[in-house]
């Protein structure tokens, strides 16, 4: 019984972690990376939050998933939150240098990676 569980609590996270993902796209990737497609400085800056979650997860030590991925995105804007931050009520201005959506433009960036 324990293994059966087992396996449809990890199904149920999977899921979840793509409905997350999903949104985030959603809302923060479409537009961002095809702002960072346009601009080399926000490209440049994708980059250098991509390679500070990569530190921060250990991708080096363990692959990264859609599950470790979106509970990074969830922490992100929950400590953002919790500081006072709100996303834009407006379309994303991407040339505003908010270090918050673009750490999650880099999580979308990542997610595109996974198999």
């Amino acid at each position: 019984m324990n293994g059966l569980f087992s396996g449809a609590a990890a199904r149920a996270a999977l899921r979840s972690a793509h409905a997350c993902l999903e949104e985030l796209m959603s809302s923060v990737g479409t537009t961002g990376l095809a702002a960072a497609t346009q601009s080399p400085g926000l490209l440049a800056t994708v980059d250098q939050h991509i390679a500070g979650i990569r530190d921060s997860l250990s991708s080096d030590v363990r692959p990264l998933t859609p599950v470790i991925l979106a509970a990074y995105a969830e922490g992100v804007r929950d400590a953002a939150f919790k500081h006072g931050w709100r996303p834009p009520a407006d379309p994303i201005d991407w040339t505003d240098n908010d270090w918050v959506l673009t750490r999650l433009l880099a999580v979308c960036s990542l997610a595109r990676t996974l198999p």
